[in-house]
């Protein structure tokens, strides 16, 4: 594996690596963004947030939020795979941005970005809903990725005033522990807005994607759908995608 850039920005470790075509982002250690301009999959974590996106009728994603850039590669997968009339990007760290565009291929015409804190964003936002909202806010803990936000009431319902009444979430979470204590999960009033919930999962990770869908969904839909796209279809048979679905409600 090959070291494209390294720097280290206010005591912050920056690495681009590659493999191949694929480029990985690691910032104090930690995996940010795997992607690959040949292969819209890649086999990695954020092949789990894009998946969900198929639970619902093709379509149905006209305004999709993605909370937590890095180098910008589930918003290129959603850039190449939906028909959305708008994907917007919030990212914190402005390394991340400028690696996103240096060496990811982001900021294309069909994604808007912007660097702000995701709280911070969402509370100053006055905009349309969005149909689907991608929370993927990680940071390092002793070179270990960790939530950076905690999914709590406060939380969820931040992330609620903004989503469609027929929208979904996908919420990656460190492990199911983690996902079954979020209050999108265990609170009541957040719990009974969701018609069905999931949590994705693959083998070669020990993070858990929660997926909580207004409308009644299940895995067989998923499945039916995503083997319909041919370049998801062809993903599962070479095995560069590997998930599990589980229905939770």
């Amino acid at each position: 594996m090959a070291i494209l850039w390294r720097r280290t920005i206010d005591n912050t470790r920056y690495e681009v690596r590659s493999a191949g075509k694929t480029r990985r982002l690691y910032t104090n250690g930690v995996c940010h963004s795997e992607f690959n301009p040949v292969q819209v999959f890649t086999g990695s974590i954020w092949d789990l947030l894009v998946l969900p996106a198929w639970l619902y009728p093709e379509h149905s994603m006209r305004r999709v939020l993605v909370l937590g850039v890095g180098g910008g590669a589930v918003l290129q997968q959603l850039d190449r795979l939906l028909q959305a009339e708008a994907l917007v990007g919030i990212e914190r760290d402005a390394t991340h941005l400028y690696l996103a565009e240096r060496f990811f291929g982001a900021r294309g015409a069909g994604v808007e970005y912007h660097q702000a804190e995701a709280g911070e964003w969402l509370s100053g936002y006055t905009g349309e809903p969005f149909d689907m909202i991608i929370d993927d806010l990680f940071a390092d803990e002793r070179d270990e990725p960790v939530r950076a936000v905690t999914v709590d009431p406060a939380w969820a319902d931040l992330l609620l005033r903004h989503l469609h009444p027929d929208g979904m979430l996908a919420v990656n979470f460190a492990s199911r522990q983690e996902l079954l204590a979020s209050a999108l999960y265990a609170k009541k009033t957040c719990n009974r807005r969701f018609a069905s919930i999931f949590q994705l999962t693959t083998p070669l990770l020990d993070n858990h994607v929660g997926v909580f869908t207004a409308r009644e969904s299940s895995s067989r839909s998923l499945r039916d759908r995503i083997t319909r796209n041919p370049s998801i279809q062809w993903a599962l048979r070479s095995r560069k995608i590997r998930y599990r679905i589980r229905q939770l409600k």
